[in-house]
Parts: C-alpha cells; structure tokens; sequence
C-alpha cells in the first residue's frame, strides 16, 4: 500500500470479506482447513501454521513497519524466545544493558543453561562493539527507548557495525511503537514488539509481534513459530488489530501528554532526575529528535528514596499502581520490584535503576487531569 501511515493502520490487511461484504473481516476460530486434494489448499492447513485472522495481523503491523513479512506470537516474551532459538550453542550476543526484566530473566537465567553467553553495556558506539566483538558473537540486540531509563541507542550507526560483522541485529521498538520509529528503515534485521502495549493499546490483550524484511530470517522464525508453537489465539489477533486502527491518534495523545508532564516534573523540587527523550536535558536528546517523530508516552523519574517513591504510587488515584504500559489508561509502577524485580540489587545500581525510580505510562486522559493527581500525590507525600 503506497497510503500515508494513519490509513494503512486503518486498511493494510484488513479487506472486507468477500463472501459477504463485511466490513470487519468475520474471526476464523476454524483449526483446520480443507483441502481439496493432498497438499492442494487454499493457503491454510492447521490453524498453529497458519491462520486467516492471525495473517491479516502480520501484514497490518508489516505494513506499518515497513517490512515484507510480520509473524505473530503469544507474548512478546514469546517472540524475544523465538528470536533467541535462532541461535546455536556457544553463540555470544552483545545486549544493551538497561532492558525490560523479563527479557534480562530470558536470556541470564534460562539461555545461559544452552551455553549462550551475553555481555550487557550501555555504550552502542562502534568503538566499544568492536572490544566486545568475539569470534563466535551472532547477534546483537537493544531496547530504544530503553525499558525503565529511556536510553537511546544511534539504530543506523549499531547497524552499519552488524553488517559489517555478520550479525543480526534485533530491535526491540515496544516502548517507541511503529507510529514514532521504524527500525528496519535505520538497517535493523529483525523488528519485535509485546503487541500487549501501544499497538494493541487496551491493556485487554497479551501478544508479541517480529516483523523483517529477510527472507531468510523470515523462513527461519516461521520455522520456529510453526515448530514451538506459541501463537496467538484468534481473538487476540483480531483484539490486536482492531486496536492498530486507532495508534496514530494514541500515540500522538500518549507523547503530547508524556511531555507536558515530564516538563512539569523537571520543574518539581521532590524530582531528581527526569528521563524522557524528547526532553532537552536527556542525554540523547538530539539523537532522539533525529530517530524518533514523537517522545512516546512513557516517563521515568528519580525520588529521593524506596520509601517516597512507594508512599508517592500509593497515593495517586488517575495513575493506577500496575505493572505493563501503553494502555489508554495512565498506570505508574515501580521498576526496582515490579518490572525490573528479577534483576539482582548490584545489577540494577550498577544500570542505574535507582531505589527511587518511577516509572509512568501516560493514558489519553485529560492531561491537566494527570498533572492534578501527580502534584496532590507529592502533596500527600512530602
């Protein structure tokens, strides 16, 4: 589709039936199909390989990731498994060092047993890649924005390393979503979103999306989505894509908000440190003006400690207590025993997950509103 990207969310694998005319394509709950001859189908045979409702998922967010082939999965841990099973015994991937907890908790505590080794920094230049190259490193995968700290890794400048090398470079771009970044455009191989957060938007769905424009890579992940089988159920892909149709408007709302209230906090006295992209005094401001068209909607923030920051969640009323983001209902959480919990203590200083980080996701409420119930919580707690 050569349309603007609000009307391939809106249209990109989602034609109405033919058979009936309906405008929002009928779910097919069916787990087999059938053929009219050993091995002559219709392009569908049993639901785990293949799916109508689940493709016309893969290609709306293909679409909007500019990629050739989408796949989707259960989760998005689903879809960071799937990604690792690509490897081999005793390969060695490069990682950024600030990256979601369950994805830290993948790789330390269950890769590590096949004999993977992975090395975490929070410097992406060219310079520091090439000391922490080895002979056996395959692949190298980071987070940007980063999950808690909103770090931002130069995309364009980390690919031209793994071309380079021989690598496969995998891009985690849920916190960014496809409306504020497209990876594979920047040279990305691989492409993954929890599809949970901004593109399913509704805080109603898991799933996780992997999307590329390799042939290659594309065969190889559908071998193993057609092999592990961690799908997504029929209703979620429909839930999921009905859910696309609307991330424009979101995430323009989610990012306007996200950065009147980041500026807010950077105003407020009880607030050490504020990182939001799109904020003049983030450390990668300029790289992020240049990558990303809009600052998303997730803020983190520094408080003095544990116990302000816990007393501060527990006194907001808008801003539910909860882990996940990307809702259109604003949520805060508290990374250091939330999200980031499977983290060890040592590790986490060292990351730089303050005992007093706060993490908020901004909804599509009224900001004067969020901002309102932010200050009456710093009331109530300082």
């Amino acid at each position: 589709m050569n349309y603007e990207f609000e009307t391939r969310a809106v249209h990109a694998g989602q034609d109405p039936e033919k058979e009936t005319g309906a405008v929002i394509p009928a779910i097919s709950m069916s787990t087999t199909f059938r053929q009219d001859g050993v091995g002559n189908h219709k392009g569908y045979e049993y639901s785990r390989t293949g799916n109508p409702t689940r493709h016309r998922l893969e290609q709306q967010v293909a679409s909007l990731e500019n990629a050739k082939y989408g796949l989707g999965f259960a989760s998005g841990s689903s879809a960071t498994a799937s990604i690792q099973l690509m490897l081999n015994e005793g390969d060695h991937i490069i990682t950024a060092d600030d990256v979601y907890g369950g994805t830290y908790r993948f790789f330390d505590k269950v890769m590590r047993r096949f004999n993977l080794s992975y090395d975490y920094t929070g410097d992406m230049s060219k310079e520091n890649l090439q000391k922490l190259l080895k002979p056996n490193t395959r692949m190298i995968w980071m987070e940007t924005p980063s999950n808690p700290l909103l770090k931002v890794f130069d995309i364009n400048t980390v690919a031209e390393f793994a071309r380079d090398n021989n690598l496969i470079l995998v891009v985690d771009n849920t916190f960014a979503s496809p409306y504020i970044q497209n990876p594979l455009d920047l040279g990305a191989d691989l492409v993954m979103h929890s599809s949970t957060k901004y593109l399913g938007g509704h805080s109603d769905v898991v799933g996780g999306i992997v999307v590329t424009n390799s042939d290659k890579l594309a065969d190889e992940l559908r071998f193993l989505q057609n092999s592990a089988g961690a799908i997504p159920s029929p209703f979620d892909s429909w839930l999921l894509s009905r859910g696309i149709k609307t991330l424009p408007l979101r995430m323009q709302r989610h990012s306007e908000s996200a950065l009147k209230i980041a500026n807010y906090l950077e105003k407020n006295e009880s607030v050490s440190r504020v990182y939001y992209p799109h904020l003049e005094s983030h450390n990668d401001y300029q790289l992020a003006k240049e990558q990303m068209r809009l600052g998303g909607g997730i803020v983190s923030f520094d408080l003095e400690n544990k116990e302000i920051a816990e007393k501060f969640l527990s006194e907001l009323k808008l801003f539910y207590l909860a882990e996940s983001l990307g809702g259109v209902e604003s949520l805060a959480e508290y990374p250091p025993t939330m999200t980031h919990g499977s983290i060890e203590p040592e590790r986490r200083k060292e990351i730089g997950i303050n005992d007093g980080l706060v993490r908020l996701s901004v909804g599509i409420e009224n900001v004067n509103d969020l901002i309102k119930d932010i200050q009456n919580a710093f009331d109530r707690t300082i």
